[in-house]
């Protein structure tokens, strides 16, 4: 069954262990899909039925499913037909290697859907902005009623959304650098790739950032002549993959650009120029999310739009009609003339970095947690001249960013706390009539949390337990 093209009644009757339940969505996705092919599941995790309660509870209505849950049996793996992986576990796990070993296919999510789908992909990828960049191309489609259907992208599932494709659907599919490791393995791309840029990212995971780059490069290394890749021109390390990219090059930039096929940002307004001209089309001031990063994701989503011929006014209509997604620079409440922003997906520190430089107001920052193996020198360079109020969540993460900020002359004793009601409690009290407290971690979220979006919605569950009647607030 490991081959380019597949059909949904390839799976029928065939025995399929599912490596890796979840709680994000993914392996809900991939069991209902091939319990509905008519495949014989077994599901396996290493969490325990109480903690994987959520996403079994989103299953309870299929049948036949045999769940080994707490543990992992060799058997699963040596008398499957096929094995599906969750994306975090890594080719070179010791049950991953038994069933290659045995020549047993070894697939993800990812690469499944590649091989069954018959509609157009675009697919995202980079280390910050895939999910806006990704969203942000779905809501033009629709303004210009071409029908888009998200997969993958922040927690929408993949193999179940092949039953929502029409004949004229197009896929917007958000890439993570594993998921891609599955295209590479099976020697498929996109016809429309976007690459939004490149930072240090999952060294806990990854020998080194090459390692990790060379996984994102699978976006556009199998693709024709015909397809098209759409590359941020401000990111050095993107800019020397030119030479690699087999498909057609569609460049966007903060800065104004020449050529053919190009999309920037020149005076306050956002241009292309194709087909021998330039174009206007919109103003910054148009624009409903923060953050000069969000130009570059508008850029990039503009470049997909004019390669699919899409007019200019359905552009400006899905943009305008984009104001942001939970977890990323969302807005949560204003208490008292402090406003509260939950950006949790800023899980590494150049995301946190962004964020940061995303804001004119003084900031109360809320950072920290657990460390994926990333070196922490630059946040705290922009934490300590973005603010002195900073309350950290525990982690190795946490204790890396202190001993910077200490190299940097800080030598206070930092706020280090245990739960996000306590982080609130302590940034409501330190703010001032006019402050923003900002969750922006730069960290993971593993120890304290389940994940990412169970960290964020801590935060604005705290963040909006708060009265006014908890604190007497400082006068502007």
């Amino acid at each position: 069954m490991n081959v380019l093209i597949m059909e949904i009644s390839d799976f029928r009757k065939k025995k399929i262990t599912v490596m890796g339940l979840g709680l994000h969505g993914g392996g809900i996705g991939v069991i209902r899909f091939l319990v509905s092919a008519g495949a014989k599941v077994t599901v396996t995790d290493l969490k325990s039925k109480k903690e994987l309660e959520a996403s079994l509870n989103k299953l309870k209505d299929l049948v036949g499913i045999e769940y080994v849950l707490g543990e992992h049996r060799k058997a699963d793996f040596l008398n499957a037909e096929m094995v599906v992986k969750n994306p975090a576990v890594p080719w070179t796990n010791e049950f991953i290697q038994l069933a290659l070993g045995k020549n047993i296919p070894v697939e993800m999510d990812s690469g499944l859907f590649f091989k069954l789908c018959k509609n157009k992909i675009i697919g995202v990828t980079g280390t910050r902005g895939k999910t806006t960049t990704a969203s942000l191309i779905c809501e033009i489609l629709r303004a210009a009623q071409r029908n888009p259907v998200k997969v993958g992208i922040a927690q929408v599932s993949v193999l179940d959304k092949l039953h929502e494709l029409k004949n004229d659907s197009i896929v917007v599919f958000e890439l993570s650098s594993w998921r891609l490791s599955a295209l590479g393995r099976a020697g498929r791309s996109p016809e429309i790739a976007v690459f939004t840029n490149i930072f240090q990212d999952h060294l806990n995971y990854y020998a080194g950032v090459e390692e990790y780059l060379q996984d994102k490069k699978y976006i556009f290394s199998h693709q024709k002549k015909a397809d098209v890749c759409v590359v941020n021109w401000d990111d050095e390390k993107l800019r020397n993959l030119e030479q690699e990219i087999p498909s057609r090059l569609v460049r966007f930039s903060k800065s104004k650009l020449e050529g053919e096929q190009v999309v920037y940002l020149a005076q306050d307004s956002l241009w292309a120029n194709w087909d021998g001209q330039a174009e206007k089309i919109m103003d910054t001031a148009e624009i409903k999310i923060k953050g000069a990063h969000n130009v570059s994701n508008i850029l990039a989503s503009i470049g997909v739009a004019k390669v699919l011929g899409i007019e200019r006014e359905a552009i400006k209509k899905g943009v305008r009609a984009f104001s942001g997604l939970p977890h990323r620079l969302e807005f949560v409440r204003e208490l008292g003339r402090v406003k509260y922003y939950n950006d949790t997906a800023a899980t590494s520190p150049d995301g946190a970095i962004s964020s940061l430089n995303s804001f004119t107001e003084n900031l109360v920052l809320i950072a920290g947690g657990s460390d994926k193996n990333l070196d922490m020198r630059e946040l705290a360079k922009a934490i300590k001249q973005k603010t002195d109020r900073v309350i950290f969540l525990k982690g190795e993460g946490t204790e890396k960013i202190i001993a910077e900020l200490r190299k940097l002359g800080e030598d206070k004793n930092f706020a280090v706390v245990d739960s996000m009601e306590k982080a609130v409690a302590l940034a409501r009290d330190l703010a001032k009539s006019g402050d923003v407290v900002l969750l922006s971690p730069g960290t993971a979220s593993f120890g304290l949390f389940v994940n990412e979006f169970d960290r964020g919605d801590k935060f604005k569950l705290a963040v909006n337990s708060l009265s006014l009647k908890t604190k007497k607030l400082e006068k502007a």
